[in-house]
């Protein structure tokens, strides 16, 4: 069975979350199957695995909807995308889509770092769910992360074709000072990962700070001069650490040092810095919303997502003698649940499972 595994949302320089869902899934799946990666850009072999791999054109080019006929030289019998957009159009072989989340039917501000005319594309397409319907039933298998994006597949009836949940996992650096296991925390720091996308919800953390004052909030990810202006007139006695972007090594080493890490996020199709955190020992205290109870289990703490006080209350709970240890060894175990290795042996048996059925129609 030759498997081609399209890599071709990898980001230059910086991974984003499904560049490291392909990342860290292709690498597992070489692990235990032969794999040829497709790439539209040369630097995208920075952030892979050195596997084999072949040049064609980009998932937001005006060829998409026929990049099949491409992909069709290479004789796979089945492809798998990180993504749903990927064009079938006269294809030969087996496809399997993926379905991170439904978030843009809800929020529909589409990611600012995508080109106006990608943008707009994005916003009609969330409009309506017919789009999505006509996409995951033209392919064979469909993949989610979750079992809580799964539920909402089924819900509005997305597809015909059957629904498999391939989890996220985290690959953050081994950080020496999280090795082992701690009784209290390093410092009295909470930490978000995340965009500033409304549905995320950040000025709650702000004005949940602004009650812990002894605490300090740190922002990990890059943040624009108006983001910022923004997020600090929310309640300027809050502290606030931007750190406008962090590599791994440095996001690791604030999540193993600090209190707990936080989001109050509105919606999510998964939550991988909950793993993250959880990893490495590191209580997670996050917003009440089936996909946080999904992945934190009996790890996490959990605040109504607009209520900054039950968050600053939820910090305190940690305060609490022998609690942030206990949730610290808890959140160690729940974590184990997601690892690359199981993802990819799952994700083998959907690819195997897809070509077979299409063998068995043949016969």
């Amino acid at each position: 069975m030759k498997i081609v595994f399209d890599c071709r949302y990898t980001r230059v320089g910086r991974h984003d979350g499904i560049s490291r869902y392909t990342a860290g899934l292709v690498s597992a799946l070489a692990k235990q199957h032969a794999v040829t990666m497709l790439i539209s850009d040369h630097r995208q072999l920075d952030m892979l695995p050195p596997l084999p791999w072949e040049l064609v054109s980009s998932p937001t080019s005006a060829r998409e909807p026929w990049v099949a006929a491409q992909v069709n030289k290479l004789r796979p019998d089945v492809v798998f995308t990180p993504m749903q957009t990927m064009g079938g159009w006269g294809r030969r072989y087996r496809l399997v889509l993926t379905v991170h989340d439904l978030i843009y039917y809800r929020n529909r501000t589409p990611p600012r770092d995508l080109p106006a005319p990608i943008r707009l594309l994005w916003r009609l397409y969330h409009l309506a769910w017919w789009p999505q319907r006509m996409l995951l039933n033209r392919s064979d298998a469909v993949v989610t992360v979750s079992q809580t994006t799964k539920q909402l597949i089924a819900e509005h009836k997305l597809t015909k074709r059957p629904v498999h949940v391939v989890p996220n996992a985290a690959d953050l650096p081994v950080i020496p000072a999280a090795s082992a296991p701690r009784s209290a925390p390093l410092r009295k720091t909470l930490v978000y990962m995340g965009s500033f996308m409304p549905y995320k919800n950040v000025e709650t953390l702000v004005r949940a700070a602004a009650l812990l004052p002894e605490y300090e909030l740190h922002l990990m990810s890059r943040v624009t001069d108006a983001e910022r202006a923004r997020l600090t007139a929310v309640d300027p006695t809050a502290r606030v650490v931007f750190h406008n972007g962090a590599s791994d090594e440095e996001y690791a080493d604030a999540l193993a040092s600090a209190t707990a890490l936080v989001t109050a996020s509105l919606d999510e199709g998964f939550g991988i810095p909950l793993v993250e955190s959880m990893t490495l020992g590191t209580p997670v205290v996050v917003s009440d919303i089936p996909i946080f109870r999904e992945i934190g289990g009996e790890a996490a703490l959990y605040f109504a997502p607009e209520k900054a006080e039950e968050l600053a209350a939820r910090i305190r709970q940690l305060e609490s003698p022998g609690e942030w240890a206990a949730r610290s060894s808890v959140s160690r175990s729940e974590a184990g649940r997601f690892t690359w290795d199981a993802s990819a042996e799952h994700l083998l048996t959907v690819l195997t499972a897809a070509v077979a059925r299409s063998r068995r129609r043949l016969d």
